[in-house]
């Protein structure tokens, strides 16, 4: 079998890298607010080119702080995308806040900017918008209506981190952006982990003490917090994978390139890039009608899939929306969207062997 992702390969040829990080961290004995969590803190604003990192627990957390951070609770109305991870609805309400979905663009997932406008009421005071499968949101129309209304932006970059949207690197259009660290992230730790990237002095000072129990210095708690802190054992794995990220992100690219010049022609919506992306693939993402029967007859063939996401988020019980009438795009996608094996580490034969299976099975139904 094809795998879908095979992190054995990624870490085989880190081990001794990964060993000698998590030495160094033994060796210190800080394993919280450390040194190893500092320097991660500064190369990933570096990256993204803004002013301040802040390590937290995890993606999910990055957002629900980032939406305190930045004032929205109780009584709030935050517009998101309906297909996504339901963390970027979930933290919406995590926080007291409403949950506005907003239904998608089909060709790059991202949040509908127009239908965004219509959804707007004086109870609005921000907008998240996700980086789907490593495609950015058009970030300068989102700025642009968020400025027009006097609404917080916050980039959900979870699936993102070395994108960009006009030359901009994803996570420096935003009044907070947030990242996960998840094990199968393009940047993934050895567990959970996440950051919140800010230009504005008053997230980062505010993020700092959210994530520390709400602490303005040693046992002086002004607000409440909780405890969402980055440990060092992430941190230190974390920065050894960093400085392999851009050619990672350039093998991703080079593999979407090869799917797409081998499923010319086939009856398939293959994953488009906007003019002014730069997707960095985290997922490759093709649509078709008949997408289970297209999923299990490429088991069948020996290659392993994935669906993100069986539901949109509006139709998960969670929230049990009419999803299929109120945003039908989301609905769609759902329906039809299948991720192809795209790790850095797959071999061009591989990827030879997924498109040929994909136009055999792509022939037959």
């Amino acid at each position: 079998m094809i795998p879908f992702i095979d992190l054995t390969r990624q870490h085989a040829a880190l081990r001794d890298e990964l060993l000698a990080a998590a030495a160094r961290v033994l060796d210190s004995s800080q394993f919280v607010l450390g040194a190893e969590g500092q320097a991660l803190e500064r190369e990933l604003a570096a990256l993204c080119g803004v002013r301040w990192a802040r390590g937290v627990a995890s993606g999910t957390d990055a957002l629900r702080l980032a939406l305190t951070a930045l004032g929205v609770g109780p009584g709030a109305e935050v517009l998101t995308p309906a297909f996504s991870f339901v963390a970027s609805a979930s933290t919406i309400a995590m926080v007291g806040a409403t949950p506005v979905f907003v239904d998608i663009d089909p060709a790059t997932y991202a949040l509908d900017v127009a239908a965004a406008e219509r959804s707007i009421t004086p109870r609005t005071r921000a907008i998240v918008a996700v980086h789907l499968y490593g495609h950015p949101a058009p970030m300068d129309r989102v700025v642009e209506l968020a400025r027009a209304h006097r609404l917080a932006v916050i980039e959900d970059a979870a699936q993102a981190v070395g994108g960009a949207w006009a030359g901009r690197p994803v996570g420096a259009w935003g009044d907070a952006a947030c990242l996960s660290f998840y094990p199968t992230k393009n940047l993934g730790a050895c567990g959970d982990a996440g950051m919140v990237m800010t230009d504005r002095a008053d997230v980062a000072e505010r993020i700092t003490r959210l994530r520390h129990h709400g602490d303005s210095g040693r046992y002086e708690h002004v607000e409440l917090g909780s405890c969402s802190r980055l440990d060092e054992l992430q941190a230190a794995v974390l920065r050894v994978k960093l400085v392999r990220l851009a050619a990672w992100t350039e093998a991703r690219r080079r593999i979407a390139d090869r799917y797409r010049a081998a499923l010319a022609g086939v009856r398939l919506d293959l994953p488009t890039e906007a003019g002014m992306a730069r997707h960095v693939y985290h997922l490759f993402t093709v649509r078709h009608p008949q997408r289970d029967a297209l999923a299990k007859a490429l088991t069948g063939e020996g290659v392993c899939t994935a669906v993100y996401y069986p539901r949109s988020v509006p139709d998960q019980p969670l929230f049990a929306g009419d999803a299929q009438r109120r945003w039908p795009e989301a609905w769609r996608a759902s329906r039809e969207v299948l991720s192809l094996p795209c790790f850095a580490e797959l071999s061009d034969g591989e990827v030879d062997q997924v498109a040929a299976a994909v136009r055999r099975v792509c022939e037959r139904l």
